[in-house]
């Protein structure tokens, strides 16, 4: 995954409160541990207050949180009277299986399969999971490249890049160091590529480790805050996903030049074929799938429905439609095939949803408009008008696609709740803060 998130700093006991006895205590615990994984890892605001709210229900109790960027504070309550606690956390990392994971234990406990003791080792354990290997992130950030020499020199360029990340996520907590030394790597790596000309003029070598490394989830959580009007925290998720944005263009752009080589402002394009762009997108959605520490049985949905997308931006590209309404329409099929099957299938909305169109994120965009920042400032007065206009272009369409994805993929789940459709029934017992379902 790209960011490795500190382990959460649980209390040994609940808040003073009321509620004394005993398994008021440990359900309060629970409600901890369980939010704090999810929060912590990249699940949505929304399905870590669920999360909360379901545990409570099953145990005749309501709860209540206000999220943070950081922490958590729950209040638990019944007819007796409330508790609460704050549990400090902060949501940098992404590990869907993680997410999974703990969205099963919830489920489990709500339906009486595990015990509350039991579920907070469970959740412990889940915290403490180890990401996928270096082997599988490599070979998912390979996939698509041209030919055999860039598969090699981005194979070589990904793995030490991987091995790095993991190495000083042991070292340092400062969330932005790993991806800085990472896409220094890539840009070094690249600009070596481009010097000796061994891989095509678009830095392919050096763009395809850094894309995987934007956080597209943090990007798409950011807006579904501001969207849930949470603003404080939805713009403390977006400023810190622009910062680990500016941390990737600064190493991509330091490894560049240390050869001497640059990042083109307005590369050359060229038309893909409908079915090798929608292979592409297969092997995309499997490759953040990957990085993001998806389980394996989770990933036939999210490429099914990542090819379909980009089949659907793919035509709608090609009947002029603009990257930004494309992104839309992607996103909105995205949302709705999530918001509909999500809950069926027991699958987290973040693992399902994001991986199918992460991609789409404009990583690119943003890369080109940090290099021209660059080259404006270097030239001044002397910049050149049309070298001013591709870079508020650049800005002004990775602003609009990011905000067409954000209200494309959370709309269907927005009408499924204002008409009543995002819920499920409960399960032994089970129930939402109101008593009738389970949100989706």
């Amino acid at each position: 995954m790209s960011l490795e998130a500190d382990p959460p700093a649980h209390p040994a006991t609940a808040g003073t409160g009321p509620l004394t006895s005993p398994w008021k205590r440990e359900t309060l615990a629970v409600v901890l541990e369980a939010t704090s994984v999810l929060f912590a890892n990249g699940e949505t605001t929304e399905r870590t207050i669920d999360a909360g709210q379901r545990i409570a229900g099953a145990h005749g109790c309501r709860s209540a949180a206000v999220a943070r960027w950081d922490g958590l504070t729950i209040r638990l309550e019944d007819g007796e009277g409330a508790c609460h606690d704050i549990v400090p956390v902060t949501p940098i990392g992404i590990d869907m299986r993680k997410v999974t994971e703990a969205e099963r234990a919830v489920d489990a406990l709500c339906t009486g399969a595990l015990r509350p003791q039991e579920t907070v080792a469970v959740f412990r354990r889940t915290a403490a999971l180890a990401p996928v290997s270096v082997v599988r992130s490599t070979l998912a950030i390979v996939f698509g490249a041209e030919h055999v020499v860039s598969v090699g020199l981005i194979a070589v360029s990904a793995g030490l890049g991987a091995l790095v990340r993991r190495g000083l996520a042991g070292v340092s907590r400062n969330p932005f160091v790993q991806p800085l030394a990472a896409a220094s790597l890539a840009g070094l790596v690249g600009g070596l590529a481009q010097r000796y000309q061994l891989s095509s003029p678009l830095a392919l070598v050096a763009l395809c480790p850094c894309m995987v490394l934007v956080p597209g989830p943090h990007f798409l959580n950011g807006l579904a805050d501001v969207i849930h009007a949470r603003v404080a925290l939805g713009a403390a998720r977006l400023a810190f996903a622009l910062l680990v944005v500016a941390a990737i263009s600064t190493g991509l752009l330091v490894g560049l030049w240390g050869t001497g080589a640059t990042l083109p402002v307005s590369p050359p394009s060229r038309a893909i074929a409908l079915p090798v762009d929608v292979a592409a997108a297969g092997l995309a959605v499997f490759a953040y799938s990957s990085f993001y520490s998806m389980p394996w049985r989770q990933l036939r949905l999210p490429i099914l429905t990542g090819m379909a997308a980009h089949a659907l931006r793919w035509s709608a590209l090609a009947l002029g439609a603009s990257a930004y309404a494309a992104a839309f329409f992607v996103c909105l099929l995205a949302g709705l095939v999530t918001t509909l099957l999500g809950a069926r299938l027991r699958l987290p909305f973040a693992a399902l949803s994001f991986a199918a169109v992460v991609a789409l994120i404009p990583g690119v965009f943003l890369f080109r408009l940090a290099a021209a920042f660059v080259q404006i400032a270097g030239l001044g007065e002397k910049a050149p008008p049309a070298l001013v206009s591709i870079t508020l272009g650049d800005g002004v369409t990775a602003t609009l696609i990011l905000m067409a994805m954000g209200l494309g993929l959370l709309a269907p789940r927005l009408l499924a709740e204002r008409f009543g459709r995002a819920t499920v029934p409960a399960t032994n017992g089970g129930s939402s803060a109101h008593g009738h379902g389970v949100s989706v």
